[in-house]
């Protein structure tokens, strides 16, 4: 199995200025020695190391942790996608084997129609012709921008992170689940189970809700195109990585051995390119 969405960090308030009050859980180094440990008790035989914060420093310090452990099978780093050296950037972090993706938190940004802005789309053009995924993390409104990207980028490969961001903890199903669906009829979209416990209470997140969302997703995309991830440490504002694993699990537990092997590692190694540890 393969997690295809941890963070690893140390911690800085400075840096993780995201990690505000009542998360303080999250206040603390995660490295690679303890995801090793984890993973291994789990199963999970691989992971996708995702920024959490947006410089250059963050992808370099991913790589080393990469380095440090065959479990990161690829790190999804951030770039300035407006940057006029942009061309530069990119070459130098592909000639890092395990760069697979970029991701800009357009969730943070005030503007809902970022990600659909010119200057934007033109950066995230460039990813396509050096084989680098594009993940696209973004609040439920911010889908019909996300939409419009992907419609303008049709030869980039675009990995949904925690499926858009449903409000379960507001009861709302909609106009997420129209979006979600619009964004699933893109073929160069893929989805993540991932992220999903802490969008619920975190007091005590509903098995029903999250996994009424994993249903609709599976609907929409279908098991050759989601992945699963644990958003491991951030989930632990809800849920330990077993636990939203196991959960995600049982939720696709009707589906054929085929169909659950895709979910749980083929779709992540076809649309990051992984290479075995």
């Amino acid at each position: 199995m393969i997690d295809a969405h941890i963070h690893l960090w140390r911690y800085a308030p400075s840096t993780h200025a995201w990690i505000g009050p009542g998360m303080e859980v999250l206040k603390r180094d995660f490295l690679p020695e303890a995801l090793d440990a984890q993973c291994a008790a789990l199963g999970v035989e691989g992971v996708v190391a995702v920024q959490a914060a947006q410089t250059l420093e963050e992808n370099r310090f991913l790589l080393e942790c990469a380095a440090r452990t065959s479990r990161i099978l690829g790190v999804v780093g951030w770039v300035d996608l407006r940057a006029p050296d942009l061309e530069v950037v990119l070459d130098a972090c592909c000639a890092q084997s395990r760069f697979v993706g970029v991701r800009h938190i357009a969730q943070d940004e005030p503007d809902d129609a970022f990600l659909a802005r010119p200057d934007f789309v033109r950066g995230v053009r460039r990813l396509a012709p050096r084989g680098l995924a594009y993940d696209l993390l973004a609040y439920s409104r911010q889908l019909p921008a996300a939409i419009a990207l992907v419609d303008r980028c049709p030869e980039q490969q675009f990995v949904l992170d925690h499926l858009g961001k449903p409000r379960l903890v507001a009861g709302e199903f909609e106009p997420w689940a129209g979006w979600l669906a619009d964004l699933a009829r893109r073929p160069n979209v893929v989805a993540k189970l991932s992220g999903l416990v802490t969008e619920d209470d975190h007091r005590g997140w509903s098995r029903e809700r999250v996994g009424r969302a994993i249903d609709h997703a599976l609907e929409c995309f279908g098991p050759g195109r989601l992945m699963l991830g644990s958003d491991w440490p951030v989930c632990l504002l809800a849920a330990e990585q077993a636990e939203v694993l196991e959960h995600a699990r049982s939720r696709l537990s009707t589906l054929s051995l085929d169909e659950r092997a895709s979910i749980e590692s083929g779709v992540a190694r076809r649309a990051y390119r992984l290479a075995d540890a």
